[in-house]
């Protein structure tokens, strides 16, 4: 843990003053760490959860400390489907935000608060009143996202199959189309592998949030507000623009030696902790060639090779989670613009694991600022001013 900053000399910036938190060590965990080029989930690799464990499975995994067996699964399963069904008091609030110009996870921040004041205990924190919270919000998050995205397009909303899975229900409410084998386990890969990650971000601002014992909901609509901006849940989006903006396998390499001499930022490239690479971009990397073939999106993944390749020629800096993730889910049928919130339908899951472990253990977050602002100020009367 890091030691408490004293108040040292002004003008003398304390070397403990990292810009950004920058390995700053906030917590001690058990639930994910990321090592190198590892990222573990309660101890297991991602590589070795994404090939041999479902969704669900890795959520009981974060939520109870342990992979379930078939019973405690079929369980864990049917309660997290059986909310799948909104409840009707949502639909005039979906409605309403949908018609908005706002951002779509400013709109879906907006629905979890209304989804929130339909609990008569939210203001309960115990580890079970946290979880069945968690359970019910977890499994509407997903018909949540596809309801406004299809009210924003005019399209009539998907009701849910229970007898699918998560995956399944969430492709087909999203597009009006059900998925067949290949995209259902696809989609439910990139659920896994997007589930938890330390302490980025949206998952900070969960824990400091728990921190203070506010409610659940309360924990999750600012993790939300966190994960909206671009430079932690929006750069898939922003990697499906630069594609189109570049046009053409053959302008790759003008493109990014025009970056590399601007200094300017290649979305989905660089991570502020993988120095080696991203396992998650490696499995989606891999996972995307035949998808990408069959949505006749080839020339965008040669376009995505071709950068990664050059980026870490000409910097040295590999491709994060989002780089391929974009191109995934268009190869998949979905909207750019619904690229964030589909973060959020497998992150929440991650951010209720952690934030279950800060109620646990915990202490409010108090942080120090240092100082840099001017001494000895003098008021000047009103009427000289």
């Amino acid at each position: 843990m890091s030691q408490a900053a004293s108040n040292p000399t002004p003008g003398s910036i304390p070397e403990t003053a990292n810009k950004g938190l920058e390995n700053v060590i906030a917590c001690t965990s058990e639930i994910s760490t990321i090592h190198d080029v590892t990222l573990l989930y309660r101890g297991y690799t991602i590589e070795d959860l994404s090939e041999q464990c479902s969704f669900d499975e890795v959520v009981h995994l974060l939520w109870h400390g342990s992979l379930p067996n078939a019973a405690m699964l079929k369980d864990f399963r049917a309660s997290l489907l059986q909310n799948l069904k909104l409840p009707s008091e949502m639909t005039p609030i979906l409605e309403a935000v949908a018609k908005t110009k706002a951002h779509p996870m400013a709109k879906l921040r907006t629905a979890v608060s209304y989804f929130g004041l339909l609990d008569s205990d939210a203001e309960k924190i115990a580890p079970d009143a946290i979880r069945a919270k968690a359970t019910r919000l977890t499994g509407a998050l997903g018909p949540i996202v596809a309801a406004i995205s299809r009210l924003e397009q005019g399209l009539p909303l998907i009701q849910p199959d229970s007898s699918k899975g998560l995956a399944w229900n969430f492709l087909n409410m999203v597009r009006g189309k059900a998925p067949n084998q290949e995209e259902e386990d696809l989609m439910d890969t990139a659920l896994v592998l997007h589930a938890d990650h330390e302490l980025n971000a949206s998952t900070f601002t969960a824990r400091v949030v728990a921190s203070t014992t506010s409610d659940y909901y309360s924990v999750v609509c600012g993790a939300l507000g966190s994960l909206k901006g671009p430079l932690h849940g929006g750069a898939n989006e922003q990697v499906m623009i630069m594609l189109k903006e570049i046009g053409s396998y053959s302008e790759v390499d003008a493109f990014i030696a025009d970056a590399v001499d601007a200094k300017k930022k290649v979305m989905g490239i660089g991570h502020r902790v993988y120095k080696n690479g991203d396992p998650r971009a490696r499995i989606l990397k891999e996972m995307s060639v035949q998808i990408c073939k069959k949505a006749g999106l080839e020339d965008f993944h040669r376009m995505l090779v071709r950068i990664q390749e050059q980026m870490e020629e000409k910097k040295g800096l590999y491709p994060n989670v989002d780089f391929y993730s974009g191109l995934v889910y268009t190869a998949l049928g979905m909207r750019p613009r619904d690229f964030t919130p589909i973060f959020a339908v497998s992150r929440i899951t991650g951010w209720t694991a952690q934030v279950l472990e800060q109620y646990a253990n915990n202490r409010i977050y108090r942080p120090r600022a240092f100082y840099v602002g001017k001494h000895d100020q003098k008021i000047v009367p009103l009427d000289k001013r």
